[in-house]
């Protein structure tokens, strides 16, 4: 995430990843246009994915978990009647089938694939066998039995069927969800088949895809104001937390890792929370009888 060199700027920038190119692409593109020291992403995107890739800048980094935990949307095409090696439209066909089910067949498998399921990532994915990236083995031939993840999935719904081979999905989902295996178990749910044709991330968190900033005006406005202007202060990232006001003695104890007290609020006792003073967060931490117990210190 970081480098010695460069500025001590922190924010979030949203960007609008285009596809064909990586995530970690567009971090350093960003940390380049803004000549930051440190940079970070709350979330890969796969290369051909589209939609909001939050970037994260100096302190802002270390509010990059809170955004990664956060409820996520994605909107995708899934290609009926044939399966891949890498379950999108990427890989080689593996498997194939004429069967095509109908609308409403669709609907009813969909409810197995909402609330707490259990999730095998795809065999090309970042998820590490033995030290090894799966990918990696993947590439190389290796077909590896990846132990299944739970994933919390909000709400998962058909949007379109815009012919026989195709259907449109939007799912709200938690933490590590993999789209890809998604459209994989589906057809196999469904006896046909499937695979991802299209992925866009339309939010996550607090982020929009919409409110998105694309690689060819972050060229444009690279090293300048203009695009300073464009960064978002690092509390947005916390949003999900409450945040709690230190007082004059609290945010000088916070800002050097101890305990700081807070005024009174509806906080309970042992919940997270951010400490902000002169409307800039100092910690985040753990609230307890009044006192905000740091676990993360940022140096604004």
């Amino acid at each position: 995430m970081g480098r010695k060199n460069g500025r001590d700027i922190s924010g979030w920038l949203i960007v609008d990843k285009p596809a064909g190119v990586t995530s970690t692409a567009v971090v350093n593109k960003v940390r380049w246009a803004f000549g930051a020291k440190k940079a970070g992403h709350a979330g890969t995107l796969d290369p051909e994915a589209t939609g909001v890739l939050a970037v994260a800048l100096g302190e802002a980094t270390k509010t990059v978990p809170f955004i990664t935990d956060a409820l996520k949307c994605y909107r995708f095409t899934v290609r009926l009647g044939t399966a891949t090696n890498t379950d999108d439209a990427e890989g080689e066909v593996i498997a194939s089938s004429g069967l095509r089910p109908s609308d409403a067949e669709i609907a009813a498998a969909l409810e197995a694939f909402r609330g707490d399921i259990m999730q095998v990532p795809p065999q090309f994915s970042a998820v590490k066998v033995e030290g090894e990236r799966a990918y990696a083995l993947a590439r190389a031939g290796e077909e590896m039995d990846l132990a299944a993840r739970p994933l919390w999935v909000e709400s998962l719904e058909m949007t379109a069927r815009p012919d026989a081979d195709t259907v449109e999905l939007e799912m709200v989902c938690g933490k590590g969800g993999y789209v890809r295996s998604i459209a994989r178990d589906l057809g196999a749910a469904l006896r046909c088949h499937g695979h991802v044709l299209r992925l866009r991330r339309e939010w996550s968190g607090p982020f929009a895809a919409a409110d998105g900033v694309s690689l060819d005006r972050i060229d444009a406005l690279a090293k300048t104001e203009a695009l300073d202007a464009l960064l978002l202060p690092l509390e947005v990232g916390l949003a999900d937390l409450p945040e709690l006001k230190a007082t004059p003695e609290g945010a000088a104890r916070l800002k050097n890792g101890n305990p700081g007290m807070v005024f009174a609020s509806d906080v309970a006792w042992g919940d997270e929370a951010w400490a902000s003073y002169q409307g800039r967060a100092v910690a985040v931490g753990i609230y307890k009888s009044g006192e905000l117990h740091p676990s993360r210190v940022f140096n604004l």
